[in-house]
C-alpha cells in the first residue's frame, strides 16, 4: 500500500468581486491525484503558477483544501480533527522554499530547531536541546552556533537549519517545497546530497516540488508534471524525460540547457489549442500516464 494517496484534490481561489462584480474562481488544484511509495522521492513538476505548491500545502492542511481526499497511511488526514491533525503533523513535515522567509529572525537557530519540540510536549527541556544538538550535527552544521540568529548564517545554513526543524519530530513523509531554488548553483548540490543521505539514513519519504527538471531527473524515481492545476503527465522518471507525451512536457524538456553549446537544440513552442486541458490521464504504457 502506498504511504501517501492524493484522491481527486482541489483547491479554487476566489478572486476580485465587488459591490456589482460577482468573485471569479481560480482553480489552482484541479482533480489531482497520485500515490507516493514508501521510501520513495515522488517529484512534482511545472512553471510557475502552476498549482505544485498549493498542492503540497494542501495535503498538509496549510491550506484547506476545497474537496478530494489526501491518505496517510490510509487515513484521509482531510477528515482529521484539529487535535488528531496536530499528532499527525509529527509524521508529515515541510521543507519550505525560501529559506531567508521560513525562519524566524528573531529566534535563535536553537529555539527554531527546538520550536515542534515544545509544542508537541516531547522531552524534559535538558533531553530537547541535547536532540537539537544531535540534530545540528545530523544536517552538517557546528552545534557551536546553535546561538546564533538567522542572519548569521548564510542561505545553505538556514536551509539545513529549517530541515533540522523537519526532522525534529521524526517524520516520514517530508515535502520539500523548492528547497534549493532560492541557493547559489554551488550550495544547491550540497544540500540534495544531504536530503538524499537522510533519506537512507531515516527511511524517509519525499515529494520533491521543483521547476528544476534537470535536479528532478537526477533525485527522483517518478515524475508528475502540472499545467494550470492539474496533472498532463506522470511516469517514472527516466521513461517520462526519454519519451514525453503530452505537448507541455515536451515544451518543458526542451526548455532545459544543455552542456554543450553546440548540440543542435530544438525548442517545442506550447500551443494550448494543440490539447484539450480537461482530458484524463490515460495508461500510454509501463506506468507512464498522459492526458494525450
Amino acid at each position: 500500500m502506498a504511504l501517501v494517496e492524493v484522491d481527486r484534490l482541489v483547491k479554487h481561489f476566489s478572486r476580485g468581486g465587488g459591490l456589482f462584480q460577482p468573485a471569479s474562481v481560480v482553480r489552482a488544484v484541479d482533480d489531482v491525484s497520485f500515490a507516493i511509495e514508501a521510501g520513495e522521492t515522488f517529484g512534482l513538476v511545472g512553471e510557475s503558477g502552476s498549482g505544485k505548491s498549493t498542492t503540497g500545502r494542501a495535503m498538509l492542511r496549510l491550506l484547506e483544501p476545497t474537496s478530494g481526499a489526501v491518505r496517510f497511511q490510509g487515513e484521509d488526514v482531510l477528515q482529521f480533527s484539529r487535535a488528531r491533525m496536530r499528532a499527525a503533523r509529527r509524521e508529515m513535515q515541510m521543507v519550505f522554499q525560501d529559506p531567508y522567509s521560513s525562519l524566524n529572525p528573531r529566534m535563535r537557530a536553537v529555539d527554531i530547531v527546538e520550536e515542534p519540540l515544545v509544542i508537541h510536549r516531547i522531552g524534559t527541556a535538558a533531553a530537547r536541546r541535547a536532540k537539537v544538538a544531535d540534530l545540528f550535527t545530523l544536517v552538517g552544521l557546528d552545534p557551536a552556533h546553535l546561538a546564533r540568529y538567522p542572519h548569521e548564517f548564510s542561505g545553505g545554513q538556514r536551509q539545513r537549519i529549517g530541515l533540522a526543524r523537519a526532522l525534529a519530530l521524526e517524520p516520514k513523509f517530508i515535502i520539500a517545497d523548492e528547497p534549493v531554488s532560492a541557493l547559489d548553483v554551488s550550495i544547491q548540490a550540497q544540500v540534495i546530497n544531504l536530503l538524499m543521505d537522510l533519506q537512507q539514513r531515516l527511511q524517509l519519504t519525499y515529494l520533491f516540488i521543483a521547476h528544476d527538471l534537470r535536479l528532478v531527473r537526477h533525485i527522483c524515481t517518478r515524475v508528475a508534471v502540472m499545467y494550470l492545476g492539474k496533472i498532463v503527465e506522470m511516469g517514472e522518471t527516466e521513461r517520462l524525460f526519454a519519451t514525453p507525451q503530452h505537448p507541455y512536457t515536451r515544451a518543458l524538456l526542451s526548455a532545459v540547457p544543455v552542456l554543450d553549446p553546440d548540440a543542435p537544440r530544438l525548442r517545442v513552442e506550447l500551443d494550448p489549442a494543440s490539447f484539450n486541458r480537461d482530458a484524463p490521464l490515460r495508461d500510454v504504457g509501463d506506468r507512464h500516464y498522459a492526458a494525450v
